[in-house]
């Protein structure tokens, strides 16, 4: 694992961390590689739940723009070979994906942290549209993101206004569930992550598998493939330690299998 993204395991919780503090955790093609290696260890059976977070001050800035100013070829190919590879491995990990944003998300950080499952925020964290402020259009998912979780018409407006969102606006508008305060934040953050990981991960993962479904599908076809995976779930142990917990009135033990 290189050095611009540090892995930590804490039992069932892996925690990815951006590690670029002098440049707010900005992406270059290094990070980005690094970044997929993590989520591709995140993807073992015995995580449970995932946690991404910044280094130092920042969560994500965003594109290094010293690097930006040296790609050659098309801004597609490069999208397509660093940032889409990454936005897909966090919608394809049946678990749960928690940014933890712990200070300034802008540009594709932003995005990044609105394709992951949920969003907490430092009391210290601020979010920053970035793109349209030097003349270009939000990319890596955050059009597809951020108007599911806000509306059409207020991420339309946030995102072409380009303003800066306090932890507290971001939380009243539904795009982080939770603000925490900055000191103990990383202990707040490593509690709910256990929670999480404590959850029934098949039936977790299959319900984020729906919900990514749903938003295109007929109303037949989300029948069937809730059908399909409700048959699947029934033969899981943590199905049989749910209704066991139900019946002997006890709080469940789940497993994730």
């Amino acid at each position: 694992m290189a050095d611009e993204v540090l892995t930590s395991r804490d039992g069932a919780v892996l925690t990815i961390t951006l590690n670029r503090p002098e440049v707010y955790n900005a992406f270059n093609r290094d990070m980005h590689a690094a970044l997929h290696e993590a989520l591709l260890e995140a993807g073992d059976p015995a995580i449970r739940c995932v946690v991404v977070t910044g280094a130092g001050k920042g969560f994500c800035a965003g594109q290094d723009l010293k690097e930006f100013g040296e790609l050659s070829g098309s801004i597609g190919d490069a999208l397509e070979q660093t940032y889409h590879p990454n936005i897909r491995l966090v919608r394809g990990l049946e678990k749960p994906v928690i940014a933890a944003v712990n200070g300034a998300a802008a540009g594709a950080g932003l995005s990044f942290a609105c394709a992951c499952d949920l969003r907490v925020a430092s009391e210290a964290a601020t979010f920053v549209p970035g793109f349209v402020g030097i003349g270009l259009v939000p990319d890596s998912g955050g059009t597809w993101f951020i108007h599911r979780l806000l509306g059409f018409a207020r991420a339309f407006e946030w995102m072409s206004a380009n303003t800066r969102l306090s932890a507290a606006d971001a939380l009243e508008w539904g795009l982080v569930s939770e603000v925490i305060p900055a000191d103990g934040f990383a202990g707040s953050v490593a509690e709910l992550a256990a929670e999480w990981a404590a959850r029934p991960t098949l039936a977790i993962g299959r319900t984020k598998l729906l919900f990514e479904h749903a938003y295109a599908a007929s109303l037949d076809a989300q029948l069937a493939l809730e059908a399909e995976l409700q048959q699947a779930s029934v033969g899981t142990a943590d199905f049989a330690e749910g209704v066991g917990a139900f019946l002997e009135k006890r709080a469940p033990t789940f497993t994730g299998t």
